[in-house]
């Protein structure tokens, strides 16, 4: 599956593409163990801000309907000089035309008010404001096309525990007609602010497909084989009992088969991988890659496609 990229239109080339993740920095180190949490964690592709490295902005809910932007750059290296404040007073009862106070902070060549409304409106949705009250609309620095009967999905960072956890709403887009710019819907309490860099994630988005999903239930024979094979995986996940320097047992036996299934993809009669079962059907791959024009390359240094969490060079990237 190829999902194309175009740039925020307000600013376009400006901030990272982007990539996955598997392994989140802030997990304790036994996380990076599990299989099943860094297949977790690298669904799907992380965004970034439409901000150089230079620039960083923050969003305060200052409750009662009152949202600031500021703007800040730190152009020295040293310290961060704030440029412009944007005041947006939303309608009391949420009817009516919202309001936007701009104050510039230091001077700035062509200053005006359109100027700090668009550098605004680059970043955040103010239309997106208050509903429902304290949400805040980040926009991403690119945005997604998928092919057809495919749809986007855009959630907050998988598996990022550090605190303050900030609220976000989850949003599904059909991005196959619809053109639609990267949006996370954060939701603040009155007082709270969320900052935006270069490098840090603002949200996750991946893909799925827009299918029909039939459920029955399981026969007693069904059953039965499914409680079997239960016992057989944990006592081979057992057998493979091993024991990290620093005291920590865990088992790579969920790893391996995950792979063994990845090498069993094989092509379709139109060429598009899938994966065959035990029981000899196919079925269709899930998103594994966004390119920009190059189909499947993955950078050496770049998590491997197949969810490991290792370098794709030390992973996949080794086989012939």
């Amino acid at each position: 599956m190829e999902v194309r990229l175009f740039p925020n239109w307000r600013r376009p080339q400006v901030g990272l593409k982007p990539r996955r993740e598997a392994q989140r920095p802030h997990l304790p180190q036994h996380a990076r163990h599990c299989p099943v949490l860094e297949a977790g964690s690298s669904l799907g592709f992380m965004v970034y801000p439409p901000l150089e490295k230079h620039e960083v902005f923050k969003v305060w809910y200052e409750g009662e309907g009152l949202y600031r932007f500021v703007y800040y750059v730190n152009p020295t290296g040293t310290q961060w000089e704030g440029v412009l404040s944007v005041a947006v007073m939303l309608p009391a009862g949420g009817v009516g035309m919202f309001r936007e106070e701009v104050t510039y902070l230091a001077p700035v060549p062509d200053a005006s008010r359109e100027n700090a409304l668009l550098m605004a409106r680059m970043f955040i949705v103010p239309e997106d404001l208050g509903t429902p009250a304290g949400a805040v609309t980040l926009r991403g620095a690119w945005n997604f096309q998928t092919p057809p009967g495919w749809d986007t999905v855009y959630t907050p960072v998988f598996n990022m525990i550090e605190r303050p956890v900030v609220p976000m709403m989850v949003i599904r887009v059909e991005t196959d007609w619809h053109v639609h710019e990267s949006e996370f819907r954060y939701v603040l309490q009155p007082g709270q602010s969320i900052s935006a860099a270069h490098s840090l994630p603002i949200g996750q988005a991946f893909f799925v497909p827009r299918d029909d999903v039939s459920l029955r239930d399981c026969t007693e024979s069904e059953v039965a084989a499914l409680k079997a094979s239960a016992g057989e995986f944990t006592d081979r996940k057992a057998a493979l009992k091993r024991t990290t320097s620093y005291g920590l047992q865990y088992s790579p036996h969920y790893r391996q088969m995950s792979r063994a299934q990845g090498a069993s993809r094989v092509p379709t009669e139109t060429g598009t991988p899938s994966i065959v079962q035990s029981s000899g059907t196919r079925v269709a791959p899930v998103a594994e890659t966004v390119t920009d024009g190059t189909v499947g390359k993955t950078g050496r240094n770049e998590p491997c496609p197949c969810g490991s969490g290792r370098k794709y060079k030390k992973c996949h990237g080794q086989q012939p």
